[in-house]
């Protein structure tokens, strides 16, 4: 494949990359792990892209071409780990959502890449991995399968994780994430057993463009604040629930509002109500399964969808949800005392036929637990939530 093809053909992945960028810096957090890691892949991607043309100036041997395919091939080799590394990283953040654990994977990645990079500088003199002839020509090195092989070791540990660890994500995520290693794999492999070609960087760009895809979905589907499902995505899981449900196939939910929440924000401010949100969310995902469904219904109620038919069952997760708030409450690390009413009920398709009527039911349970406990005051509290 002569040069001109393959500028032609990374301008238009670098087309695609600037799209990307220009879609993803009006709505990025900016502040955001996943985020940064995202837009760092995306700019190590778009100028690897601009090093692969400079990498395939084989065979013209005018002053300046054989400095251009020197610089060219060693920065390729030299960032071949860079891309995995950071996509490992991200991987491992989106499946655990700790960046602290995230971050960790920096050290021994950069170990690694520095390692490599030092044995790559002192193969230069054997042509370890690669050397460049008297007639500007790249060959392969006899150790060409190092770096190939740790490349496809790390895509192969990001695979990994998200395969062990399929539970923690939804559905989408899930595909998106397993479908990012497919094709930079299979164009690793049709690179290495097809000498001249250059297939990766556009494999990168495709599953890139996926992501990003995956990424606006669920930015859309999911709450700002909480990080939880918003209504639109709890109507979506409602209507799909509703549809699979048999005569033995049935499932619950639990409508959720926290007390006097609006005296938490007159008091203490909207930052406290923040707060008091967030808290409640974490609260009541560590309450539930990984394939239950969890989403803010509203200002401060929440909705949790579940697979359970029997409503013994169902009472035993809301009194669950009840022992963990108040342990929480107890222990000194809230700065007002938290109070939940709750309706609930196991869904009936012949009494409650929709959504909505299903909804409009337990709502109406919630705001009678909700005059029940009207005799809970609003309490002030220790600092800290």
């Amino acid at each position: 494949m002569g040069i001109e093809n393959y500028v032609i053909m990374n301008a238009y992945s670098a087309a695609i990359l600037v799209i990307i960028f220009f879609h993803a810096i009006k709505f990025f957090d900016k502040n955001s792990l996943s985020d940064k890691l995202y837009m760092c892949i995306l700019s190590v991607t778009a100028f690897l892209l601009v090093m692969d043309v400079l990498s395939r100036f084989d065979g013209n041997i005018a002053p300046v071409y054989p400095v251009i395919n020197c610089i060219g091939n060693f920065v390729v080799f030299m960032m071949c780990l860079v891309f995995p590394s950071l996509w490992l990283v991200y991987v491992h953040y989106q499946v655990f959502d700790d960046e602290r654990k995230a971050m960790r994977l920096f050290l021994p990645l950069g170990i690694i890449n520095l390692a490599f990079g030092a044995v790559l500088v002192y193969s230069g003199r054997y042509g370890w991995f690669y050397y460049i002839d008297s007639d500007n020509i790249y060959h392969r090195g006899p150790l060409f399968w190092i770096p190939v092989s740790v490349v496809m070791l790390l895509i192969v540990a990001a695979f990994a994780v998200t395969v062990s660890n399929r539970r923690k994500l939804d559905r989408r995520s899930f595909y998106s994430l397993i479908f990012f290693a497919v094709p930079p794999f299979i164009c690793v492999l049709l690179q290495t057993a097809f000498y001249g070609t250059s297939l990766v960087l556009s494999g990168v760009v495709l599953s890139m463009l996926v992501v990003f895809i995956n990424i606006q979905n669920n930015r859309l589907h999911t709450d700002y604040l909480t990080g939880l499902g918003n209504r639109k995505k709890l109507d979506l899981y409602l209507g799909k629930k509703i549809k699979q449900c048999s005569g033995r196939k049935v499932f619950s939910a639990i409508l959720i509002d926290i007390n006097n929440f609006k005296r938490i924000n007159d008091t203490y401010g909207h930052e406290a109500g923040d707060d008091a949100l967030l808290f409640a969310a974490k609260m009541l995902k560590r309450c539930i399964r990984n394939d239950d469904f969890i989403a803010r219904y509203g200002g401060d109620e929440f909705c949790i969808v579940l697979d359970v038919s029997d409503e013994n069952e169902l009472k035993e997760i809301v009194g669950k949800i009840k022992s963990r708030l108040e342990e929480c409450s107890d222990s000194g690390n809230c700065t007002y005392k938290l109070n939940f009413s709750m309706g609930y009920a196991v869904y009936d398709p012949s009494v409650h036929r929709n959504a909505k009527r299903f909804i409009r039911h337990i709502d109406l349970l919630m705001y009678e637990n909700k005059r029940a406990m009207q005799g809970h005051g609003f309490c002030e509290m220790r600092q800290n939530l």
